[in-house]
């Protein structure tokens, strides 16, 4: 019996060590063949353009193909939950944002995906902070102005957003309660529709992107007072931060990062990050970026990446349970 329990020891022992061989050869051949890039999102959108930017210099580092997959829907879910399914064998990678891993698992309960067990953060590629924006017609040029006037004039302020639930409007709710002045919610669907109205001082704030809403400020049709980013940002160095404005410890910026499926061995997590933090540090790749409104992302490992989206998900877990957020 002593025998038999030493001889199936033995064959199990022998199993793992060849099963983690094979994982480790399979890490060290990757990529043998084209790699499809999950993108949950729209082409032509920030994080489709993102990816195509980030995944062109991938492909031409390891000599390999990789495929921009579009799969939107349902705010980045639907792709995300396609992405969970596949394969763990490096072909099949997730390029996506907040959206789907910070902020939709606190808006949408049943979900088809756990952004924590069905996932494996590889590398965090780039970050785009959001711009303060007021309407002209409003007597505020700093922050610390906005605060007094909403203080002062209660009720009287409302900001735009591209939706409920939205980076747009937890970002403007965050700020709201931190500065402690109401103002009223005005969703749009999309910043695009909302710009308008905020020329027109229908509306009063919006917390836009950089690339967007920066042009109608240099313009003059509105003015920007900061931006939301832990820094000031390379895009806008003029501008102060919001806790540089009064509001110490704020910052918010829609990440940019790569997700495995869960499962994929730890040689093969190192060999994608690995390609893609080597990427977003070349130049053209950054100068591509920047046209875009995004900066590469400081140089961390997945671990780093990993503990960063969870911080940013209980940020956002808070705020959404704070002002009752809900999608309808």
């Amino acid at each position: 019996m002593r025998l038999v329990s030493w001889s199936l020891g033995v064959l199990g022992l022998a199993g793992l060590l060849a099963s983690v061989s094979t994982a480790h050869a399979q890490a060290a051949a990757w990529p043998d063949r084209p790699v499809r890039v999950i993108v949950p999102f729209p082409a032509s959108g920030a994080t489709d353009l993102v990816a195509r930017v980030v995944t062109q210099r991938v492909a031409t580092d390891l000599g390999q193909q990789m495929v921009v997959d579009n799969k939107p829907g349902a705010g980045g879910t639907i792709g995300t939950a396609e992405a969970a399914k596949a394969a763990p064998d490096g072909y099949t990678l997730l390029l996506t944002t907040s959206s789907t891993h910070a902020i939709s698992p606190h808006l949408m309960p049943k979900l088809a995906y756990d952004p924590r067990k069905d996932f494996v953060p590889v590398a965090h590629v780039a970050d785009a902070p959001s711009v303060v924006l007021v309407t002209n017609s409003l007597p505020v040029k700093t922050v610390a102005e906005l605060i007094a006037y909403g203080k002062a004039n209660p009720g009287k302020l409302n900001y735009a957003t591209s939706g409920n639930g939205t980076i747009v409007h937890l970002n403007t709710a965050a700020f709201s309660a931190q500065a402690g002045v109401e103002m009223t919610h005005i969703p749009y669907k999309g910043t695009a529709l909302a710009i308008p109205d905020l020329i027109a001082g229908q509306t009063h704030v919006l917390f836009d992107s950089l690339p967007t809403g920066m042009p109608h400020a240099k313009a003059g049709r509105l003015r920007a007072i900061a931006v939301t980013s832990e820094k000031r940002s390379a895009l806008a160095p003029e501008l102060p931060t919001l806790a540089e404005s009064g509001l110490p410890g704020y910052s918010s910026v829609t990440w940019f990062g790569v997700y495995l499926p869960a499962g994929a061995p730890a040689a093969l997590v190192d060999k994608v990050h690995k390609a893609f933090a080597k990427a977003v540090q070349a130049p053209e790749v950054a100068e591509s970026l920047a046209k875009l409104g995004v900066e590469p992302a400081a140089p961390s490992t997945p671990a780093q990446f990993g503990a960063m989206v969870q911080s940013d998900s209980s940020r956002w877990a808070a705020v959404i349970r704070q002002h009752k957020i809900v999608v309808e």
